[in-house]
């Protein structure tokens, strides 16, 4: 699997995890009981999944290779995709606030954990769009294909060496979760 595919399948893993986090939030917003917990996971799949494995990838190794490619990370896509990533961490952190607030029994409307849990959906879609639409064409023309290889060799140490064997998996299954909680 090629460099470019590993990362678009990520993002329909993530695509998964977003809608469920986005129908558990429309359900928390209109006032149906939402198990605090579901924000909790939820949060922790966006730190260790998107962040620790998804992130870190394009981060180390693709934005460097589009930059070695003649792309600039101080404007442009890089540095655009670069300021999703950070705004994307900081609405992560304010929605767990918010659910350890939510699961530790505060009564009142938990506007923080939805506005932020909806303002993360919407930057991670229009994030992924800009990626899959933009970004991924780009780099299908500027990256050399042996330098592409070398980025699949890349991702594979990265998920072997720094991230571990069977995170994917393990996230996976929370985002399969997720799912089967916010469909039920």
């Amino acid at each position: 699997m090629e460099a470019i595919d590993i990362l678009m399948e990520e993002h329909r893993i993530i695509e998964r995890a977003l809608s469920a986090l986005e129908t558990q939030t429309r359900r928390l917003q209109a006032g149906s009981p939402v198990r605090p917990g579901f924000f909790l996971d939820a949060t922790s799949f966006f730190r260790n999944f998107i962040d620790g494995c998804h992130h870190r990838k394009e981060e180390e190794s693709f934005f460097s290779a589009m930059m070695d490619s003649g792309l600039s990370n101080q404007t442009g896509p890089i540095a655009i995709l670069l300021a999703e990533h950070e705004q994307g961490r900081e609405y992560n952190r304010a929605m767990e606030k918010a659910a350890r607030a939510l699961a530790g029994g505060q009564t009142s409307t938990p506007d923080d954990l939805i506005r932020n849990a909806l303002d993360y959906v919407a930057l991670l879609r229009q994030h992924i769009r800009r990626e899959n639409n933009l970004l991924f064409k780009m780099a299908e023309q500027l990256i050399p294909p042996a330098r592409q290889k070398e980025l699949t060799e890349e991702f594979e140490r990265i998920e072997r060496e720094e991230i571990g064997a069977g995170i994917h998996e393990k996230y996976y299954r929370l985002a399969e979760a997720m799912e089967k909680e916010a469909s039920a």
